[in-house]
């Protein structure tokens, strides 16, 4: 288990889906409704403010960056300075969207929680993943999900991983080459899984919302690293030039003070021995 300091980058209020691109670590902030990024020195830079709450953020092929707006069930594309419509959800998303991922065929997983989340969690709800080509039709990608959260892709795009918030695990799918999912098992056990992101070896590093931490699994499930955090476990994503650099998200609030608007958040980074892989 790892003892090293943590070196901070950033504080913000609600800081989720950090993403590494072109030398800069991006983020959204959702209770600010901002998306930002930050260079090497820990300069902080807020690109744009988006028109909805924003929890995912992706790539395109073209460097294009799309956000996930949580409650309008939209995606936003942010390019050259400006935020426009890219794809709307509403008419496949059966409740509020949350988390994203774009592959690298420019095609978009997005985290379906199932109802509406302003009006609570209700008891045994269930979401999933929703699927979207490369040319923006949209289409129900998998059901059956306990809060899908945190998504990941394999660099061979073949293979999906989501966090399942509410049933403290991770659920594997093979992705097919027309995007089709196939639902291949359930691994791991963690106190409310958020963000997630690959490594080489096959390991996720997951941001852990009720231990305060990130930890590491191996293929098998298996706990091999933990981080312990100065708040709940957010997000994480490996970056740097060598992907070695991990970004952990830790945010000091509670589920209730989010509703409240209430949170202080902040970007941490720490160096680890196995690069990171695929998606984000």
């Amino acid at each position: 288990m790892m003892k090293r300091p943590l070196h901070t980058l950033a504080t913000g209020r609600y800081f989720e889906a950090p993403r590494w691109r072109d030398g800069f670590l991006w983020l959204v902030d959702s209770l600010a409704r901002t998306v930002s990024r930050i260079d090497s020195n820990g300069h902080c830079e807020t690109l744009c403010e988006v028109p909805d709450v924003p929890a995912g953020l992706g790539f395109l092929p073209t460097d294009e960056a799309v956000v996930t707006g949580m409650f309008q069930r939209s995606l936003f594309k942010y390019s050259d300075g400006r935020v426009t419509n890219y794809v709307d959800l509403s008419k496949v998303a059966r409740g509020t969207i949350d988390d994203m991922i774009i592959d690298g065929q420019g095609r978009s997983f997005v985290g379906d929680l199932g109802f509406d989340l302003r009006l609570g969690v209700p008891a045994g709800a269930t979401g999933g993943l929703v699927f979207v080509t490369a040319d923006g039709v949209a289409r129900i990608g998998a059901t059956g999900l306990r809060f899908p959260n945190g998504i990941a892709i394999s660099a061979d795009n073949r293979n999906l991983i989501v966090a399942e918030s509410n049933g403290d695990c991770l659920s594997q799918f093979e992705v097919d080459s027309d995007g089709a999912l196939t639902f291949r098992r359930r691994f791991a056990h963690v106190g409310e899984p958020d963000g997630i992101c690959l490594d080489r070896e096959g390991g996720v590093w997951i941001g852990a919302f009720k231990e305060d931490a990130v930890i590491r699994v191996d293929r098998d499930g298996h706990i091999t690293d933990r981080i312990a955090l100065p708040g709940r476990g957010i997000a994480c994503t490996l970056g740097g030039e060598d992907r070695r650099s991990l970004f952990c998200i830790s945010a000091q609030t509670t589920h209730e003070d989010l509703v409240r608007g209430v949170s202080t958040s902040r970007v941490d980074m720490i160096r680890v021995s196995i690069p990171g892989a695929g998606h984000p």
